[in-house]
């Protein structure tokens, strides 16, 4: 297994930066589902924050990398089973990605609350308002 780093994905989903891109491409072209790239949650968190505040993505389009990620047979994402349920929430609310994957982190590890500050996250990911 070789573990990935967020610049190496996020040069995969931009292709901004040429000779990376290219570099990035190789690397990923060459796992497999027997050597397979891992992606670490904080990985994964890091990538979406920077596809979405340097490069702007679009919701749909944080769907849709989100989606290529887990789809993808030669990579094994961190809890992908909590990224898939995070991908649900945030497909049906207004909280962001991050937000959505703490809520479901947090319930997935018995917590029957997760306080937060963001109204959004109460509104959308089921957290709940710090008194």
């Amino acid at each position: 297994m070789i573990g990935l780093d967020s610049n190496v994905l996020v040069r995969l989903f931009v292709q901004d930066e040429p000779g990376q891109a290219a570099r990035a491409d190789l690397v990923l072209g060459s796992l497999s589902p027997d050597q397979p790239g891992w992606i670490g949650i904080a990985v994964l968190v890091e990538t979406i924050w920077v596809l979405t505040s340097r490069y702007r993505i679009t919701r749909d389009e944080v769907l849709s990398v989100v989606t290529n990620l887990l789809s993808r047979k030669e990579l094994i994402l961190e809890q992908a089973q909590i990224v898939h349920q995070a991908v649900t929430m945030y497909r049906t609310g207004k909280a962001g990605f991050a937000d959505c994957l703490i809520a479901c982190s947090a319930k997935a590890v018995g917590c029957h609350l997760t306080y937060t500050f963001d109204e959004d996250a109460v509104k959308s990911a089921g957290m709940t308002l710090v008194p």
